[in-house]
């Protein structure tokens, strides 16, 4: 049996071939292209072919799948992978190298690899995600040269935003100016509704995303985001495992007798982590849904701090969403506090 390798990248890749005893029958470097690839591995009796997982690993993976490959996108933090490889040289062929008797020795970790259905929600809700920073940053422009005239918008949802600055004071330069902002606004308006209906429709359709929506602090977009971050709730074997993968967790740096946390790792995902945490702050402002989550997240705030609390409140509205998700059941605040563990 052959065993094939990819060291991917944007415009080129490396591809590394050797067979049941390591030498090499192909060495290659080549446009990252699917002609290339068909090129290379479509006349190619099966093969497992690894490649490290990133940005551009699941279309190649699924290409090479068509063509009739076994293929492994692995983790690339799995040291192991890398053992015949040094850092003091790094070259492609070196990291090919490493990655084709990695593969021959089956020493990998497989990679996650996330569902059609849930890459397109992923898409879709980037695609919203960036609208809404457009929408903000226009907003916050407009602020600005509003307040460096001496002018002040009422405060108000974002969507009103364009009737208030044409309601407030501002001068007729300031206007002019501001013209293609209010024009990009009144654009972005529609899209916009389009996302936000698109989200509210596939939420309440989803049954995972409804008994998710019953926790506190959790619409349509935290429900779609974590249920599409996470993809497969079997590949969690306990809570702690969700939010040490979603960078929920503190840094530590502890042996024998000293023990040391710091502030939260920041792994994985950054846009889940972000909307968790501002579901958090959401159930900081307010007890309603669960009095029991507010509660613990106050007195924890008296003893640590607001913002530690708000995260700590993430962390374990985290835990609550996947309890929720592997037991099949919605929000029950009676349960809170004594979240069930998987064995």
């Amino acid at each position: 049996m052959e065993y094939g390798a990819i060291d991917l990248h944007t415009k080129e890749s490396e591809i590394r071939i050797i067979d049941e005893h390591g030498a090499v029958v192909f060495e290659r470097r080549i446009a990252t292209t699917r002609t290339r690839l068909t090129d290379v591995f479509g006349s190619r009796a099966p093969l497992r072919i690894l490649l490290e997982s990133g940005t551009g690993s699941e279309w190649v993976a699924r290409h090479l799948e068509g063509l009739g490959h076994a293929v492994v996108v692995a983790d690339p933090n799995y040291a192991p992978m890398y053992g015949q490889r040094t850092r003091r040289i790094k070259t492609d062929r070196r990291d090919v190298a490493a990655l084709a008797e990695a593969n021959r020795l089956g020493v990998y970790r497989k990679a996650h690899r996330v569902s059609a259905l849930q890459r397109d929600i992923r898409r879709r809700l980037r695609v919203r995600d960036q609208l809404v920073h457009v929408r903000r940053q226009a907003i916050n422009l407009l602020r600005a040269q509003l307040r460096s005239e001496g002018v002040r918008v009422p405060t108000g949802a974002a969507e009103t935003f364009a009737a208030r600055f044409q309601a407030s004071e501002a001068s007729g330069a300031v206007r002019a100016a501001m013209a293609p902002l209010l024009e990009l606004l009144a654009a972005l308006a529609p899209l916009l509704g389009q996302a936000e209906h698109w989200t509210r429709h596939v939420a309440k359709a989803d049954p995972v995303a409804r008994r998710l929506m019953t926790a506190p602090g959790v619409g349509p977009v935290v429900a779609l985001a974590f249920q599409a971050t996470v993809d497969d709730v079997s590949r969690f074997a306990t809570p702690g495992a969700v939010t040490s993968y979603l960078g929920l967790v503190p840094r530590e740096d502890s042996s024998g007798e000293r023990q040391r946390k710091g502030a939260i790792t920041k792994a994985g995902p950054s846009r889940m982590r972000v909307l968790l945490i501002q579901s958090a702050w959401h159930l900081w402002r307010s007890p309603t849904g669960s009095a029991t989550l507010h509660a613990w997240a106050r007195r924890l705030g008296e003893r640590r701090g607001r913002r530690i609390a708000v995260v700590a409140l993430a962390r374990r509205l985290a835990r609550i969403l996947w309890a929720m998700w592997r037991d099949g059941r919605d929000f029950e605040p009676a349960r809170v506090g004594r979240l069930a563990v998987a064995a």
